[in-house]
């Protein structure tokens, strides 16, 4: 099994500085990942940057905690109608660590849309980092469940 230094990456997100290198390490990678996680981070369409189920020009919506004795957290995502139809909720179980903000605020709210994200295995389950343009997401966990749903879009092209 490989463990990722996540310090040892440059700028925190080796992918958002080179995409094709995550991409050509992931198939190794895949079998240190939690079930939940290797699902999500194998599933076709992830990466494939004009998919449906691409998570680049998501929009964060909420990030919700729950549970003390077994940290979880939930994070939603909305879609964006030129490019998904799907929305996509990310729920985390066993949760260690998660830092979310920007260089100049340490808020989630103002990350504005994905640009990237990589999953990686980690001696507690999982990392899953999160590129936004105007910051950054990362949640240490047991594993991840990932599920899109059907979004309304009415406005659609």
């Amino acid at each position: 099994m490989e463990y990722i230094n996540l310090d040892a990456q440059v700028g925190g997100l080796s992918g958002v500085l080179d995409p094709t290198r995550y991409l050509e390490r992931l198939p190794s990678l895949a079998d240190g990942l939690p079930a939940g996680a290797r699902d999500f981070a194998t599933d076709p369409d992830h990466y494939g940057f004009s998919g449906k189920r691409c998570v680049k020009d998501l929009e964060l919506q909420h990030i919700r905690g729950v549970g003390a004795d077994n940290p979880q957290i939930e994070i939603q995502f909305r879609h964006n109608c030129w490019k998904h139809d799907e929305d996509l909720v990310i729920r985390y179980t066993g949760v260690s660590s998660f830092i979310a903000g920007s260089p100049e605020d340490d808020d989630w709210e103002n990350l504005g849309t994905v640009i990237l994200d990589e999953v990686l295995p980690h001696q507690d389950g999982c990392s899953h980092e999160i590129a936004f343009r105007k910051g950054t997401l990362t949640v240490i966990c047991r594993d991840l469940v990932a599920t899109w749903t059907e979004a309304d879009c009415p406005g659609k092209p």
